[in-house]
């Protein structure tokens, strides 16, 4: 019985050491994740203040520079970097028109290290109506820093 005994402490020890072991990387990952989750939304918290200083181009700042980037809104897809941005500059004009950009209803999810999903709820205070809406966004960590890749926005109107 006292063999018995011995054997399944032995069995059960290894299960405790990777028991911990993974406890501790959850922990860890925690840490991390609400790194991430902090960058994030200081790169959502930038856009806000650059659209909000009439900064079209500082707002893009949040977006992957490349011809692969995909912005839906108003039934259409528009697709790069520089065609979002003629669409931004197009359709706001600049500070005067622009109004002031309020974000909140932030839910962040990180998909993996590298990728994450941002669900969140917009609205343009000083233009007429107040239009406002959701938006989901697609992320990459990318040479360190959090880009857009993909952004659908809605308009509740």
């Amino acid at each position: 019985m006292k063999n018995l005994f011995a054997a399944a402490a032995v069995a059960v020890l290894p299960l405790t050491a990777c028991t911990t072991q993974a406890g501790a990387s959850i922990a860890a990952g925690t840490s991390q994740a609400e790194t991430e989750i902090a960058a994030i939304t200081a790169m959502l918290d930038a856009q806000d203040a650059a659209w909000n200083r009439g900064d079209i181009d500082g707002f893009m700042d949040g977006y992957w520079k490349s011809p692969e980037l995909r912005f839906a809104s108003g039934g259409n897809v528009t697709r790069g970097w520089d065609e979002t941005n003629a669409r931004y500059h197009n359709t706001y004009g600049g500070p005067e028109t622009m109004g002031t950009l309020v974000t909140d209803d932030y839910e962040i999810l990180l998909l993996g290290t590298d990728a994450a999903v941002a669900h969140g709820r917009w609205k343009l205070e000083g233009r007429e109506g107040t239009p406002w809406g959701l938006y989901t966004l697609i992320l990459r960590k990318m040479g360190g820093e959090w880009k857009i890749i993909s952004d659908t926005t809605t308009s509740a109107e």
